[in-house]
């Protein structure tokens, strides 16, 4: 499960998106969102050059992109290290990851805070 992020995500006039920008672990189910939203951004800012001549959007793509990218990341590492079972992981490790799996679950106060956090990255909030 692999996780990377080229930064920044342009070069000169060389825009990256999706993909080639970032890479996300399926266990977070964020690839595509991502790619969608990147996409969104550079057509605005590419829209805006045209009508206006104005750069600013353009120059902010990638600031604006890793924002979110880097939720994302960190959604997706942490869903990827509660999850599966890793073959290395000693007893130790196994009991954290329960325990950490256990307190998602059943606790309120953690639920509430996933659930908003799921829902806010699910719907591309900070796009």
């Amino acid at each position: 499960m692999r996780s990377y992020v080229v930064e920044p995500m342009q070069y000169g006039r060389l825009y990256l998106v999706g993909d080639a920008a970032h890479i996300v672990p399926r266990t977070g189910a964020k690839g595509m969102k991502l790619a969608i939203a990147d996409v969104y951004v550079l057509s605005d800012a590419i829209a805006e050059y045209f009508k206006s001549g104005k750069t600013q959007a353009l120059e902010s793509y990638s600031d604006r992109c890793l924002k979110r990218v880097w939720r994302s990341e960190h959604f997706s590492w942490w869903m990827t290290s509660m999850l599966p079972r890793f073959a290395g992981n000693d007893l130790f490790q196994q009991r954290l990851q329960l325990s950490q799996l256990d307190y998602v679950t059943s606790s309120e106060a953690a639920a509430t805070q996933s659930g908003r956090e799921l829902h806010r990255l699910s719907a591309g909030v900070g796009i």
